[in-house]
C-alpha cells in the first residue's frame, strides 16, 4: 500500500467536508475485492487521524433468505464484517438488507458474533417505493444510532414530509401513462434520474405516473400511432449518435400533429426542432450536423466558436447557465418567474441563423441565454403543451419539490387523459 494514495484519498474527503455538519462517504464494491483496500485502509486512517468521536463506520451487508431451509442465513454477514476487522475496521452499525423483517433473535446473533451492540442491527428490508426508506430507518431507529455514536444533539426528527410523499406514492387520486421514446429502453436505469423526476411530477398532481417504454428504432419501421396511441404524454429525453434518431423525430410529429402533450429534453428538443423545420418550415432534408454533415438545413449545429476549439471536450457546454423566458410562455407559467438558471450537457446547439426563419414559421423561441443569441427553449402554438428544453430539468427535481417542468408537463398529460389523438 502506497501512503501517497491513502494520503490522497483522505485530502478528498477532507476537501468534500468543506461548509458541511455531516459528510457521508460511500466505499463502494464487496469487502475483500482487491480495488477497495486503498479506500478501505483510507478510511480506517482517517478515523484514527480525526478521532473516534468524529467518524463513524456504517457496513451494508446481505442477510439472505435461503426458501427451501425456510430461514435467513447470517453468515455473509459475518464473513464480511471479518474481513473489514481484519484490516482494522470494526462497523459500529449495520445496515442489513433482507426481504423480511429481522427478528430479535437474529439481531441478537448478529450483533454477538459481529461486535455490535443489537441497536446497531438495522433491518434494511425491501419496500415498495424507495421514499419509503427514510421512515423504515427511523423506525429502525438508525437515525438515533447515528447520533449517538457521533456524539450529537438534535431534537426528534420531522417527517410529516416524507410521510405526505410516501402518501401520495400509496394512495394516488389519479394515473397517467406517459410513453419515454429512447433507445435505451431495454437498460431502464439508464433514464433513471428522468424516471424519478417524472414520479415527482406525479406527487405535484396527486398522480401515479406508469411509464411505457418505446424503442425509438421500432419507430423508425412502424407506425407511430401502434406505439404511442394510448399515451398521455410523449417525452423525448437526451441521447446521443444517429441510431434510433428518425423514431425520436416520429415521435416528436405524431405529438404535434395529435395534439398529445410533449416533453422534449436536450436532444429531444433538437429533434423536435428538425422535425417542425421539415414538416412546417419544409426545409427539406433539415437536420442536425451531428448526424448529417451534409445537410443543407442544419438547424442544429455546432456554434462558430465550437468549431475553433481542436479538443473535442472542449466543446461541451457544461454546469448551470441563466435562461430569460418569454412572458405569457407555457415554460414561464410553469416557472412562475422569468430568469431560470438549469444544468446543462450537451455540444450541439439550436443554430441561430435559423432563428428567425423558425419564428416566423410559428415556432416559439420560449427561452433564451440573457442575450438572446442561445436558444434554450421552445414550444409550439396551440397546443396543451408541446415544451423543448436544452438543458436537464431532471437533475433539480426532488420528490418534495417537483421540477416545474415535469409537473406542468404531467399535468397537462393529466388533462388531456382519454382524448382520442
Amino acid at each position: 500500500m502506497i501512503p501517497h494514495i491513502t494520503d490522497e484519498i483522505k485530502s478528498m474527503i477532507c476537501a468534500a467536508a468543506q461548509d458541511v455538519d455531516l459528510l457521508i462517504c460511500e466505499v463502494g464494491g464487496t469487502v475483500g475485492d482487491i480495488e477497495s483496500l486503498p479506500f478501505l485502509e483510507a478510511i480506517r486512517q482517517f478515523k484514527v487521524d480525526v478521532g473516534r468521536d468524529n467518524v463513524i463506520y456504517i457496513h451494508l451487508t446481505l442477510v439472505p433468505y435461503i426458501k427451501t431451509a425456510g430461514e435467513l442465513k447470517t453468515k455473509p454477514t459475518q464473513h464480511s464484517v471479518q474481513k473489514l476487522r481484519e484490516i482494522g475496521i470494526q462497523p459500529d452499525i449495520l445496515l442489513c438488507r433482507t426481504d423480511r423483517n429481522l427478528g430479535k433473535d437474529i439481531k441478537n446473533k448478529i450483533a454477538l458474533f459481529c461486535n455490535v451492540t443489537p441497536e446497531a442491527v438495522i433491518t434494511a428490508r425491501d419496500v415498495d417505493s424507495i421514499y419509503q426508506v427514510p421512515l423504515v430507518f427511523h423506525e429502525e431507529g438508525l437515525d438515533q444510532q447515528i447520533i449517538e455514536s457521533l456524539r450529537m444533539w438534535t431534537r426528534a426528527p420531522d417527517l410529516t414530509v416524507w410521510q405526505g410523499i410516501v402518501d401520495k406514492v400509496h394512495n394516488p387520486e389519479r394515473e397517467v401513462v406517459i410513453a419515454v421514446v429512447g433507445k435505451y429502453v431495454s437498460l431502464v436505469e439508464s433514464y433513471k434520474s428522468l424516471n424519478e423526476a417524472l414520479v415527482h411530477g406525479g406527487l405535484a398532481n396527486s398522480a401515479r405516473v406508469v411509464l411505457r417504454y418505446v424503442d425509438s428504432e421500432e419507430l423508425e419501421a412502424r407506425d407511430p400511432a401502434e406505439l404511442l396511441s394510448g399515451a398521455d404524454g410523449i417525452l423525448v429525453p437526451g441521447g446521443f449518435g444517429h441510431r434510433g434518431t428518425e423514431g425520436k423525430i416520429r415521435a416528436a410529429g405524431f405529438a404535434r400533429e395529435n395534439k398529445v402533450p410533449f416533453f422534449g429534453i436536450c436532444l429531444g428538443m433538437q429533434l423536435a426542432v428538425v422535425e417542425y423545420a421539415r414538416s412546417v418550415a419544409e426545409l427539406e432534408r433539415a437536420n442536425s450536423s451531428e448526424f448529417d454533415d451534409k445537410t443543407p438545413h442544419p438547424v442544429i449545429d455546432l456554434l462558430p466558436e465550437q468549431r475553433e476549439v481542436t479538443d473535442k471536450g472542449g466543446t461541451m457546454r457544461l454546469g448551470a447557465y441563466p435562461c430569460v423566458l418569454r412572458e405569457g410562455s407555457q415554460a414561464h407559467r410553469a416557472y412562475g418567474r422569468k430568469q431560470i438558471s438549469e444544468r446543462h450537457r450537451h455540444r450541439y446547439e439550436f443554430n441561430p441563423e435559423y432563428k428567425d426563419l423558425l419564428s416566423e414559421k410559428g415556432l416559439v423561441i420560449s427561452g433564451t441565454s440573457p442575450d438572446g443569441r442561445l436558444v434554450e427553449m421552445i414550444e409550439h402554438q396551440d397546443h396543451p403543451w408541446f415544451v423543448g428544453c436544452q438543458f436537464h430539468p431532471e437533475f433539480r427535481s426532488r420528490p418534495w419539490e417537483p421540477h416545474p417542468l415535469f409537473a406542468g408537463f404531467i399535468a397537462a398529460s393529466l388533462a388531456g387523459k382519454g382524448k382520442d389523438p
